[in-house]
C-alpha cells in the first residue's frame, strides 16, 4: 500500500491493477496458492479499494481475461462490483503463450467475448446494471435488459468491440495475430466488421 501512496506523490495520474479472474476460485488456480503464487483475491481487491481512495474513481484499472473458465455471469458480475468500487475494467482474451501451464488451453469463443464486450460497455457506461441482465441456467447472458433500439445503437457504433484498457490505449494485436481473428479493435470499425459483430454476438 505504501507503495502506491508513493507512486500517487510523485506525480502518477493513474494506476492498474490486475485482477484477470472473474472469480475467486479461478483466481486461486492461475494467481494463489493452486499456482503455488502469493496471491489472494480478497487482497486485490482490498488493494483496489485503497488505491480508488488514493487516486480517485475513474483513475483506477483492472484487468479482467475472458476465457479462464468462468461464465459470462461470472464475468458481469464482477465487471459490475469492479465499477461500483471506481475501478474501470478493462476486458481481454486469454491467450495461450508457449511454455506455460496453460499453454494448450484454447482462446475463447468470439460469441462469448463479443457479449460480454458489450455487457461491459453497458456496466461502464451505466447504462444497465448486472442486476437487470438475465443468464440461463449455464451462465450465458440472455438479456441486457436494455431496449432492442438502444442495443442496436450502440452495437452500430462500434464503441463496445475497442481495446478497452487504460483511456486512449488502443494496443493491437495484445489477442490476436495479424491477419487473424480481432477480438479488441485499435481502431474504428467497417460497416462490414460491424456486421460480422452482430452475427457473433447471436451465436
Amino acid at each position: 500500500m505504501e507503495d502506491i501512496k508513493i507512486l500517487a506523490n510523485a506525480g502518477v495520474e493513474r494506476i492498474g491493477i490486475p485482477i484477470d479472474a472473474a472469480t475467486e476460485e479461478i483466481f486461486d488456480k492461475i494467481k494463489g496458492a493452486g499456482a503455488k503464487g502469493p496471491y489472494k483475491m480478497e487482497s486485490q481487491l482490498i488493494m483496489l479499494e485503497k488505491a480508488v481512495e488514493i487516486f480517485g474513481k475513474g483513475r483506477v484499472s483492472t484487468h479482467l481475461i475472458v476465457g479462464l473458465g468462468e461464465t459470462e455471469k461470472d464475468l458481469a458480475k464482477m465487471m459490475q462490483k469492479c465499477v461500483d468500487m471506481g475501478v474501470l475494467p478493462s476486458l481481454f482474451a486469454f491467450t495461450p503463450v508457449a511454455g506455460t501451464a496453460m499453454e494448450n488451453r484454447r482462446q475463447p469463443p468470439i460469441s462469448k467475448y463479443r457479449r460480454m464486450q458489450l455487457a461491459r460497455y453497458l456496466i461502464v457506461n451505466g447504462i444497465c446494471r448486472f442486476e437487470n441482465m438475465s443468464f440461463d441456467e449455464g451462465g450465458r447472458l440472455l438479456n441486457y435488459g436494455v431496449d432492442n433500439e438502444t442495443i442496436r445503437k450502440i452495437v452500430e457504433s462500434g464503441e463496445p468491440f475497442l481495446t478497452s484498457g487504460c483511456p486512449g490505449c488502443n494496443r493491437p494485436y495484445y489477442n490476436e495475430r495479424p491477419g487473424g481473428l480481432i477480438y479488441n479493435y485499435p481502431r474504428p470499425l467497417t460497416r462490414g466488421e460491424i456486421a460480422r459483430i452482430v452475427e457473433e454476438l447471436n451465436e
